[in-house]
């Protein structure tokens, strides 16, 4: 079984219409037995980090998070909520990866909305995907460069594109609007 992490924040339903487009069944929850029990958890989400962390907090999702062990997948907000801290509202986050989240600077339009490719690649996420391919970002915020970074985009300054750490995968970028790139990105996350 697949969950989608139910909180408060967008774009879980878009995420669902892409596993369906794979074949795959999902349920959407914020029940904590059911992400415990599932075979893989994804953590989408489109809206801002205070609000969302303190959703997840008020319901002991934080803690049922960090406790995972199956394959769990954060996608764009869902990756910033992994990290330790957020610009956006000042937000204390769930610290599985050992890195800030930071607002671009001024510099360019903001937020970072389109497609994008990447720079380096490296882990099971990106079987069969080349750095000349495109996936879809739309951010304001973006997760600086640690030692989980497991790919990096460039806009207007070098960030993770995507991260791994143990059993957690993240995407800034959406594979479930980022086409069959997308799809392959999801994929290989559920053949993990």
């Amino acid at each position: 079984m697949i969950a989608i992490l139910k909180y408060n924040a967008g774009n879980i339903k878009s995420v669902q219409n892409a596993l369906i487009r794979l074949g795959y069944e999902s349920i959407i929850t914020d029940n904590p037995e059911e992400l415990k029990a599932a075979d893989k958890v994804i953590f989408p989400g489109v809206g801002e980090a205070g609000s969302a962390m303190k959703y997840l907090k008020q319901r002991g999702l934080d803690k049922t998070i960090i406790a995972l062990t199956q394959p769990v997948l954060g996608i764009c907000l869902g990756l910033q909520l992994m990290c330790r801290h957020s610009e956006e509202a000042d937000t204390e986050c769930l610290g599985i990866f050992e890195t800030d989240v930071k607002r671009f600077p001024p510099v360019d339009k903001i937020p970072h909305m389109g497609w994008n490719n990447f720079f380096t690649l490296k882990g099971d996420l990106f079987k069969g995907i080349s750095m000349s391919d495109d996936v879809y970002y739309v951010h304001s915020y973006y997760p600086e460069i640690s030692t989980g970074t497991s790919a990096t985009c460039d806009y207007i300054l070098p960030f993770s594109a995507a991260m791994q750490k143990n059993n957690f995968y993240a995407t800034q970028f959406h594979p479930e609007k980022s086409a069959y790139i997308g799809e392959k990105i999801l994929h290989n996350f559920l053949k993990i």
